[in-house]
């Protein structure tokens, strides 16, 4: 049986507050996730600032959507965004949601995706609103996935826990990777905590990941790594080992 997601995906993407320049890495991240079969982009298209986003939509087969703009300082992309995902949330075929948009305007929206039990995927910038990035199932900073990867040397690390993390570390990190700060080492350890270990106090990193990832919006990406394994490494908190069936599990050292 292939391990594929089959998951329907919709993405909808507001122009005016999402660079164009994400698309291609915010469409592999979704790809990990299910298929993205509803792709729409939300704008007025006569404003020369959305050319990048008119020849994405050819690109990558994405369905434009024109909103004028009928008021001075008034944008209806919005509402037609809020309006067209409710439509496809009530049809009941569309199995999670993407939100290409830094604008904390769509914080009640993800809400109530999420109440139906449907998770929404917020893409945006690293200073889109945190009430917008708490509302998403996971938000992923679009500025960290297109940083690219520069392998580097590993390094040994001992920080204290009370102490900031270094930017990461490994093959997995990214030029500009943003350290692993006090408040995340808090999460790991917490949901290490709280998840089964076996006798030798070994913790499945995939269920740690699913809890830090139903209490918060964490995703390991806003800290320039591709994975939770990879990620775990540069935290001298834990040690890891990856078993015969290829499942990765954590030991907490201190």
């Amino acid at each position: 049986m292939s391990d594929t997601p089959t998951r329907n995906i919709a993405l909808l993407i507001d122009a005016d507050n999402a660079s164009w320049h994400a698309i291609d890495p915010v469409l592999t991240v979704l790809a990990e996730l299910g298929t993205v079969n509803v792709r729409r982009v939300y704008g007025n298209w006569s404003k020369p600032g959305l050319k990048g986003w008119r020849d994405m939509t050819v690109r990558h087969g994405i369905e434009p959507q024109q909103q004028f703009d009928l008021t001075k300082g008034k944008n209806a992309t919005d509402m037609k965004m809020t309006i067209d995902a409710m439509d496809l949330l009530f049809r009941g075929r569309i199995e999670g949601f993407g939100i290409m948009s830094s604008d904390s305007d769509f914080m009640p929206l993800a809400m109530r995706i999420r109440q139906d039990g449907i998770p929404v995927y917020g893409f945006g910038s690293a200073k889109t609103p945190e009430a917008f990035k708490q509302a998403c199932t996971r938000f992923i900073d679009v500025d960290a996935l297109m940083t690219p990867v520069q392998p580097q040397k590993p390094v040994a690390v001992e920080v204290p826990i009370g102490e900031s993390l270094p930017a990461a570390i490994g093959a997995a990190a990214t030029a500009k990777a943003k350290p692993i700060d006090p408040d995340l080492v808090a999460l790991l350890i917490d949901t290490y905590g709280s998840v089964k270990r076996d006798e030798r106090g070994y913790a499945s990193l995939s269920a740690m990941g699913q809890l830090a990832g139903n209490r918060s919006s964490f995703d390991v990406r806003n800290y320039g790594y591709r994975r939770l394994s990879d990620l775990i490494q540069a935290v001298p908190n834990f040690q890891s080992e990856r078993r015969d069936d290829g499942r990765v599990f954590v030991k907490r050292v201190r």
